[in-house]
């Protein structure tokens, strides 16, 4: 038996993975594959039975998982990122919040001719979006900054506003028809605001000192912060009912906006573990639907989620966006963004129970219809909101270009020749000579250290989708390397060494992970450069018909390949680790040879060995 629930654990890890795995290369969210994977591990086959396998563990463990998606999303939250946009998003969580609600509960209401207690609750669980949902898209979608912004703090934080309003309703509900029900409600939400506010902003400050004290040790960071995230959930949820979420969000607010406090390792922890948990909660969720109920509601059930998306959606943001600076395009997309997530999912399954014990007959009507509207939402919105955003241009360039950290010679010789096959470069330097040699060449360029705060706020990286440590510096390749992980990927930043070949290896300054030195172990700064002073060039070479790797390599011995451009135009770099060796008809090849194989070559003119 144990081994069966073993299994199945693993298996849901799994499916997660290849659903993630798909969104990327298919570039669609993979909040799709995640609900179909899960319809069908669960209604379609009784692969998988959540109840059963958690039993009463079940929603503790939904509620523990959400309140960490929800700190990793807040701990994101910077206020001077939403500067311009500010009021936007307080309309959207205040007056959008109230639209949102009355509208879909007079639709449900006249629709399906459900209860008015069904359809207030309903209203209340649908007002919220959920960073589960909007963050996944957005990596996708890619819209400008102004609608990235708007979307990712409406979404964290009307997820404890939704939960609220869902709490304070049943509690209405419960009580209605009682001597000073109003009244109670009222009193519980103040009870509910400054128990969440109090608790989760106490406790950012308790973090965020012992963080900036160094109270704590490096290795201990995200064990502790991950445990106090649990601790404050249940502390907050003990103390007043429901109001763990609005904590935990509170405090990742704090910590994010305390003055000399770095979380930028809590924060790649807390982002790989929101991705494994959303991964597994929508699976486990959508493997508990009962297509039954669906059958149950009808057809006009799905006229709530056509008026929801057409009309509650646009009306809440064009109201919230009265008088902003976002233009009209914009405001279009983000009345078209607004998806429903696991907050959504949990808070409708655990009403839904509530509401049938207390005996209310149409309170089975609460999950279905929850999950319409989940995977109405994700469904046709992830399927077109990228394509919206590139229509509407409201949406940032293919990443086809790299930053180059260095000016130099060699940097500008190697952004010559990807340029040649169609990726962009930006050049930083600390050098006027080198970046005025770049400037000439026609190449974007930054004045200054690409790992100082100025740099933060004003070096733009729409465009470019990785980082080449080419400077002469070890140091700073290494520094940037580090830094720049989370915009591009570990897989996308890579660096030379910069040290002479021959200095021993514990005297050299590690600029990538193990194994992914750029252009190889042996590729270091000096000797590149050694070979452009002496006559080489960069080469771009297309493979013509029984050309290979293999065959190029044994006309040109000495030269170092550095990219690999495939018929599709997507290029792979060469590391010490990853050496395309696949490459035939139709390929480009980029490589550095020096002078006397340079000159033989017929591309030889494609090269860049006397630039600058």
């Amino acid at each position: 038996m144990n081994d069966d629930i073993a299994l199945t654990i693993a298996g849901i890890g799994v499916v997660a993975i290849a659903c993630q795995w798909l969104g990327w290369r298919l570039k669609l969210p993979s909040i799709v594959f995640l609900l179909i994977a899960g319809l069908i591990a669960g209604p379609v086959t009784g692969l998988v039975d959540p109840d059963e396998l958690f039993g009463d563990l079940l929603f503790p463990l939904v509620s523990l998982c959400v309140a960490v998606i929800l700190f990793e999303g807040s701990l994101t939250l910077r206020f001077a990122e939403i500067r311009g946009v500010e009021r936007v998003v307080l309309r959207l969580i205040t007056v959008g919040t109230a639209i949102s609600w009355l509208s879909t509960t007079l639709l449900t209401r006249w629709l399906i001719d459900a209860s008015w207690e069904v359809a207030t609750l309903f209203g209340a669980v649908m007002v919220v979006t959920g960073p589960t949902v909007i963050v996944p898209m957005l990596r996708t979608v890619r819209p400008t900054a102004a609608v990235s912004n708007v979307l990712r703090w409406e979404g964290i934080l009307i997820d404890p506003i939704g939960a609220a309003l869902a709490i304070l309703t049943y509690q209405f509900i419960i009580a209605y028809g009682l001597q000073g029900a109003l009244l109670q409600t009222l009193l519980t939400l103040g009870k509910m605001v400054l128990a969440g506010v109090a608790i989760g902003a106490l406790a950012g400050y308790a973090v965020g000192l012992a963080l900036r004290r160094g109270w704590l040790p490096g290795f201990l960071h995200n064990f502790t912060v991950l445990g106090l995230v649990f601790g404050v959930f249940a502390i907050s949820n003990a103390v007043e009912h429901e109001t763990g979420l609005l904590a935990v969000t509170v405090m990742g607010l704090w910590l994010a906006n305390m003055p000399g406090v770095h979380t930028d390792d809590i924060l790649d922890f807390k982002e790989s573990l929101s991705i494994f948990l959303i991964s597994g909660l929508f699976i486990v969720l959508a493997a508990r639907l009962d297509f039954s109920l669906f059958r149950s509601l009808g057809w006009s059930a799905l006229w709530i989620f056509v008026a929801m998306q057409f009309v509650t959606r646009p009306l809440k943001v064009a109201v919230a966006t009265i008088g902003s600076k976002l233009n009209w395009r914009e405001r279009v997309l983000l009345g078209w963004i607004g998806p429903r997530g696991i907050v959504a999912a949990a808070i409708s399954a655990v009403f839904g129970l509530q509401l049938t014990q207390a005996g209310h007959p149409q309170a089975g009507y609460l999950v279905p219809l929850s999950f319409m509207v989940i995977i109405g939402t994700v469904l046709l919105q992830g399927a077109t909101a990228g394509w919206l955003a590139k229509f509407l241009g409201v949406s940032e360039p293919e990443p086809k270009g790299f930053v180059i950290v260095g000016a130099n010679k060699l940097a500008r010789a190697i952004a010559l020749a990807l340029r040649k096959v169609g990726y962009r470069s930006l050049l930083t330097d600390t050098s006027w000579d080198n970046l005025s040699a770049a400037r000439h060449e026609g190449f974007a360029t930054y004045y200054g250290n690409p790992v100082s705060e100025h740099a933060d706020r004003h070096l733009e990286l729409i465009g470019y989708g990785g980082l080449l440590g080419l400077s002469a510096r070890a140091e700073l390749n290494s520094l940037s390397v580090v830094r720049y992980r989370r915009e591009f990927g570990d897989e996308n930043v890579h660096a030379l060494h910069s040290t002479l070949d021959e200095q021993p290896e514990n005297l050299r300054i590690a600029v990538s992970p193990a194994g992914r030195a750029l252009f190889g172990e042996d590729a270091s700064y000096s000797r590149l450069s050694r070979m452009l002073s002496e006559g080489g060039a960069v080469t771009v070479t297309e493979f013509g018909e029984g050309e290979t790797l293999e065959t190029t390599m044994q006309k040109h011995p000495q030269a170092i390949p550095l990219f690999a451009v495939d018929p599709k135009g997507r290029l792979s770099v060469f590391t010490e680790a990853r050496k395309p060796s696949t490459l035939a008809k139709g390929w480009t090849l980029v490589a550095i040879a020096p002078n006397s194989e340079a000159a033989t070559d017929a591309d030889a003119d494609s090269g860049a060995g006397g630039a600058g």
